[in-house]
């Protein structure tokens, strides 16, 4: 019998996204105060260079230089160069933890709300420095969700077991009962599987539809509560 008693949530690219600080022209102001001069025109390549920085090892422990370091890769590949690029890439990681730069997709209040009054019990995990009490508060997310940990506060990030059995304990459930639904197949679909939770991969932009992966594919979380509910069986 398959049950799912909780669900749990990645934050960034799942339920928020970043607003035009974080885009080609907000990069430029970041590298303009620091004397950096950069071509937004190669903005998407730059990053697409650098998520290959955001990719966990065998050491999952949480390092802010690890972020940092993505920072300064998307301007390096942008064309920054000078002494001012390390601050840079520093303000760039202190800003992203601030929940004013962020929006909430639209589907996520109306899958919370539809969820949370099935008696299900909603959680967060995330591979972040944001305090995930402000993001609750911020976003008006406090009566739903019963539980949240970062991968900054607990020391390690997805994929690592631990963050997901911390989750686990603080909400009360058993791995096998508990659902992660997140934008990443290797951090949050690939770690809840290897602890035997049900994974659910949200890709908004639809390009894994054919579901290669042995998992629930999404392109929206209005998808969500229908595929719960197919679980509970």
């Amino acid at each position: 019998m398959t049950t799912t008693k909780a669900v749990f949530f990645d934050v960034d690219f799942t339920l928020i996204h970043p607003g035009p600080t974080f885009d080609a022209e907000g990069y430029r102001m970041f590298c303009h105060r620091h004397g950096l001069a950069v071509d937004i025109a190669r903005f998407d390549d730059a990053v697409a260079a650098a998520s290959r920085e955001l990719e966990v090892g065998a050491d999952a422990r949480y390092r802010a230089e690890l972020f940092v370091r993505f920072g300064r890769r998307v301007i390096e590949e942008m064309g920054g160069r000078g002494a001012g690029l390390e601050a840079c890439a520093k303000e760039i990681y202190d800003e992203w933890a601030v929940c004013r730069h962020f929006s909430l997709y639209a589907d996520v209040k109306p899958a919370l709300r539809q969820l949370h009054a099935t008696g299900l019990r909603l959680g967060l995990i995330s591979n972040t420095h944001r305090c995930l009490d402000a993001f609750q508060s911020h976003f008006d997310l406090d009566a739903l969700i019963a539980g949240a940990v970062s991968s900054s506060d607990h020391g390690y990030m997805k994929p690592h077991p631990s963050i997901f059995e911390a989750a686990l304990r603080e909400l009360g459930v058993a791995a096998a009962d508990a659902m992660m639904v997140g934008d990443s197949l290797s951090h949050d679909v690939a770690g809840a599987r290897d602890l035997g939770m049900q994974a659910v991969l949200l890709d908004r932009s639809g390009q894994e539809r054919a579901d290669p992966h042995g998992v629930a594919v999404i392109t929206t979380l209005a998808e969500l509560p229908a595929v719960v509910a197919s679980r509970q069986v």
